[in-house]
This record gives structure tokens, C-alpha cells and sequence, in this order.
């Protein structure tokens, strides 16, 4: 089944088809800058011009930058501060009249590392996603099952009195001009504060700056297991599509359910 996948970025906002039994991608990815400032009404548009490119009916699945409960975004990161508080997922049902399930971005890309990627097959015990890019998002699952909103690129980090993403996010990388070695030890501080808190399993390491993992990996010195992104810059659109197929297979079984009753 093909359910279109919208992944939103403070820069850019991408769709594409998604086959969400096999993860493959259908046909071209369509990318389309992200208004600015990115309003509302502003980002809306966008979605709903995507939907018309790939003249689309059907669910949608929506990322967004932000903590999203109910379909509610409670934060916003790269985008307007409008957002905060906003009815995404209403907002965006009204602008393309199909129904629409919005999730946080780095969740998405969680869902589709752990059902088609890196974490595959893993479904015992704790497995983090940590995505490097403007900011630092990141998703957990204990036994396979997804905690949304964790938003660790926040957590303020112990001695430097500073986010955890302010400290060794991929731009701090870029703008700093820190070379490899310097950036990975960053990152294994980091890494030593999420192992201290969670004790996984397992660290998926995704984002922009996971194209270049073989760089720095070599120079993380924590002893959990510590695995590349496979889906790359993809994941947030596998894992929005997917998790609109599972809410409509939700909605369809409880629906179900009760005529039978």
C-alpha cells in the first residue's frame, strides 16, 4: 500500500510515496522550501501543494519539528513560534482534505530505522536514535515500542551548562570548524549522559552527518553498541507514512470492533 510521506525542516519541506509494507520509496522525491516566516497558513500551503503534486488521496503522514501530542504541537523548533500550541493536524486536514497524522520528526525517523533499517529485528531491550543535524533529535523504544517526544537534544548537559545540541549538533560542528576527533569526543560526553540515564542497548546514529559515520564512529569510545542510520535523510518519510497507515488500520479496527458489538 503507497501512503505519502511529508517530512517538515526549517529549510525544507520533502515529500514522497512510500510502499509502508516493503519501506521502499516510489518514485521521485519532491522537495519544496520552507516558507519564511514558516506560519501556519504559510507551511499548510506547502503540504497541500506536495499533495497536488503527487495528485494524492488518502492518509497522510506529517513530521513536524516539535513535541506533538494529539495532533497539538506543543513546541517548534525552526519553524514560527506560532506553532506552539497549534492544532497541526487539524490545520493541515483543512488545507488538503485528506486526514492527516502529524508526529514528531525524529519519532518518525525512529519508526522507520527500527522497522526497515538499523534496528530492525530488535525488539528486546533499549535502543535510542539520535539524529545530528541543526539541532539534535532523538527517539526511544524499549522492546520495539516507541516513547514519543523525548527531545534529548535538551537535556542540559553536566559541567557545561549548556543543551545538548548547542554543544554537539552538526552545526555546531560546521560553524565551530571542528575536525573529527574533536567533534566525537562532543558526542561521546554526550552519549555518556544517555548511558548513564537509559542504559540501551543499542545508539542509532542518524541525521545529516550519519553519511559520514565512518569519520567519526571510529573515535566514540563508549562501550554500547553504537550502529549507523541506514534510511539517512529518508527516515522521517518512511516513518510519517507508516505511522499514518498504522493510525487508519487503528481507526479501522476499532471501527470494526464496535459494529460487531
Amino acid at each position: 500500500m503507497q501512503i505519502l510521506g511529508i517530512d517538515i525542516g526549517g529549510s525544507g519541506i520533502k515529500g514522497r510515496l512510500v510502499d509502508v509494507q516493503s519501506g521502499d520509496l516510489i518514485g521521485e522525491r519532491h522537495r519544496i522550501a520552507t516558507p519564511q516566516p514558516a506560519t501556519p497558513p504559510a507551511v499548510a500551503a506547502v503540504v497541500d501543494e506536495l499533495v497536488r503534486h503527487f495528485n494524492y488521496s488518502g492518509p497522510i503522514g506529517v513530521t513536524f519539528p516539535a513535541i506533538v501530542r494529539h495532533g497539538v504541537t506543543l513546541s517548534a523548533a525552526n519553524v514560527d513560534p506560532s506553532w506552539i500550541g497549534a492544532q497541526a493536524q487539524q490545520i493541515f486536514e483543512q488545507a488538503t482534505g485528506q486526514p492527516v497524522h502529524v508526529l514528531n520528526d525524529a519519532d518518525a525517523a525512529g519508526v522507520a530505522e527500527m522497522t526497515f533499517g538499523a534496528g530492525r529485528g530488535f525488539t528486546q531491550g533499549i535502543a535510542i536514535l539520535l539524529t545530528f543535524g541543526t539541532g539534535i533529535g532523538s527517539a526511544i523504544f524499549h522492546d520495539g515500542k516507541l516513547l514519543p517526544n523525548t527531545e534529548f537534544g535538551h537535556v542540559p548537559l553536566p559541567m557545561k551548562g549548556i543543551h545538548a545540541e548547542h554543544y554537539c549538533s552538526d552545526r555546531v560542528r560546521r560553524l565551530q570548524d571542528l575536525k573529527w576527533p574533536e567533534w566525537a569526543k562532543r558526542v561521546d560526553h554526550y552519549l555518556a549522559l544517555m548511558e548513564l540515564l537509559f542504559s540501551p542497548d543499542v545508539f542509532i546514529i542518524g541525521g545529516g552527518v550519519s553519511k559520514k559515520f565512518d569519520k567519526f564512529a571510529p573515535h566514540l569510545r563508549r562501550p554500547v553498541r553504537i550502529v549507523q542510520a541506514q534510511l539517512m535523510n529518508e527516515a522521517g518519510i518512511v516513518g510519517a507514512a507508516m505511522s499514518a497507515w498504522k493510525q487508519r488500520e487503528a481507526a479501522t479496527d476499532s471501527s470494526q470492533l464496535v459494529s460487531a458489538v
